[in-house]
């Protein structure tokens, strides 16, 4: 890339010098293209480049905006898909071999709707096994290397190609679904900007289904401001997705940068600082003091819901029963050509009886009351992301024992968020020693992603932890596989 300072602008900043002229929108794909197949072969974040199509859509974004018709602020942008998400002629593998022939015969409803937007799809990036996974391994099809160290750190999971391709400067803008954290997770381990958008905001037509109970799709970004940008145009009902019927959409940008003067915040003690990393910790406290600076109310509660949530044991099971469904085939005649640890984490579904997953679901129901109620004085919570930052692949992988533990390390402050029916965004508020991201994560109740963002807007204009990029020296060269 000529200009390596544009891979890492922001899609505000390269939507300005689109309309400018300075960047057309073909120079920007044809730049990004380059990158991608530059440092890909060592990142391994994409499954498939759609170069043709990225190129045609370039070339329709560039002649609409010389004619004069603009479809605003991501007109002629470049994003990724993860791999869950359906592109016409492509396969949709969710991580798997066994899936190479399951070509899509139409576009996700969300990619649908970035075209419309005049965005352009370069590619599909990797993800874990059917999505089940949080610390970004994929034994099947390999797994993304954290763009943030030259030793194979973990990227998280399971929108880890999504991540490490929106990291290493690849693209803007990559798409991602979360059902215990998958797009905050890796965000937070990756340095990026991580919406997890409530269930009902944005339809999940035409995305490989993990759990329909708790399955949201949200972007990964460079910025909570096009985090936002994008969020705004993915929402909005779709009778192919029952969830979303009634929900209205709502404005974000109008309030994006008003600042949390007068808000209510707090750090929720109850589980979601048990057993963090001290440099996570440290970095995520030290937030609160950014936010009293800015004009809010920073106090500490409690939140005994998020303990009874994880507390649980039948909890671990309920994605993995819904997951068994949607996966049935595959793990009945395929089982033994399957991600080991992906498949004998999901058999475990099967145990779960009828009466216990309606009874938790009616637990789950219960304690959502009770947060809002709980939460009816506060505005939104700040809590780490994860538990701890990014580890070696080698640390993580050795052993099935040391990868559950990871496992269940990485997902535990996020997973809360689905079960609860939360929204939230993870941004950068810090880096380790070893100069590993650190995230923070902002909770808001159940449909008030204006309110996440735009607490995460504040924070972020406040700091300069986002307009960090990893070093990819050692990146350079490798040839795509």
């Amino acid at each position: 890339m000529s200009d390596p300072a544009l891979a890492f602008e922001s899609i505000t900043g390269l939507a300005a010098k689109i309309r400018a002229g300075a960047l057309s929108p073909v120079a920007l794909t044809e730049a990004l293209l380059e990158r991608i197949a530059a440092l890909d072969g060592r990142l391994h974040a994409f499954i498939a480049v759609t170069r043709e199509r990225a190129l045609a859509e370039a070339r329709a974004a560039e002649l609409a905006l010389r004619g004069g018709q603009d479809l605003g602020p991501l007109h002629g942008i470049p994003y990724a898909a993860k791999d869950l998400f359906d592109v016409r002629g492509v396969p949709t593998t969710a991580g798997t071999r066994l899936l190479a022939g399951n070509v899509a015969k139409e576009d996700a409803a969300v990619v649908r709707r970035l075209a419309g937007s005049g965005m352009v799809l370069v590619g599909k990036t990797y993800t874990v096994q059917f999505a089940f996974g949080g610390v970004g391994v994929n034994h099947d099809q390999g797994t993304p290397h954290n763009p943030w160290h030259s030793t194979h750190h973990v990227p998280g999971g399971s929108s880890s190609g999504s991540a490490v391709a929106v990291a290493a400067g690849l693209v803007p803008m990559a798409l991602g679904s979360d059902t215990g954290g998958s797009v905050r997770l890796p965000a937070a381990l990756c340095g990026t900007v991580g919406l997890k958008t409530t269930v009902g905001r944005v339809s999940r037509a035409g995305v490989y289904p993990l759990s329909f109970t708790l399955d949201s799709v949200g972007p990964l970004t460079r910025t909570v401001g096009d985090a936002a940008l994008v969020y705004q145009a993915l929402q909005g009902q779709d009778a192919r997705d029952e969830t979303t019927e009634g929900v209205q959409p709502h404005d974000v940008l109008a309030r994006l940068e008003g600042g949390v003067r007068g808000l209510r915040l707090a750090l929720a003690e109850t589980l979601f600082f048990d057993d963090v990393d001290p440099e996570v910790e440290r970095a995520v406290r030290e937030s609160a003091g950014v936010f009293r600076s800015l004009g809010a109310q920073v106090e500490s509660i409690k939140v005994p819901e998020a303990a009874e949530a994880m507390s649980e044991q039948k909890r671990a099971f309920a994605i993995a029963a819904e997951a068994c469904v949607y996966n049935a085939r595959l793990l009945d005649e395929h089982f033994d050509q399957l991600d080991p640890v992906v498949a004998h984490r999901m058999i475990g579904g099967r145990q779960l009886s009828a009466p216990d997953y309606f009874a938790l679901h009616r637990q789950w129901a219960e304690l959502r009351r009770r947060l809002v109620a709980r939460l009816a004085d506060v505005d939104a919570l700040l809590v780490p992301t994860t538990a701890l930052p990014a580890k070696p692949l080698a640390e993580v992988d050795r052993t099935i024992e040391s990868y559950a533990q990871h496992n269940g390390r990485y997902l535990r402050n996020t997973a809360v968020g689905n079960i609860l029916n939360l929204c939230g965004v993870s941004l950068p508020c810090g880096f380790t020693q070893e100069g590993l991201p650190i995230g923070l994560m902002v909770y808001a109740k159940p449909f008030q992603e204006d309110v996440a963002l735009r607490v995460a807007r504040a924070y972020e204009r406040a700091t300069e932890w986002h307009g960090r990029h990893p070093d990819l020296a050692w990146a350079a060269g490798g040839t795509r596989r």
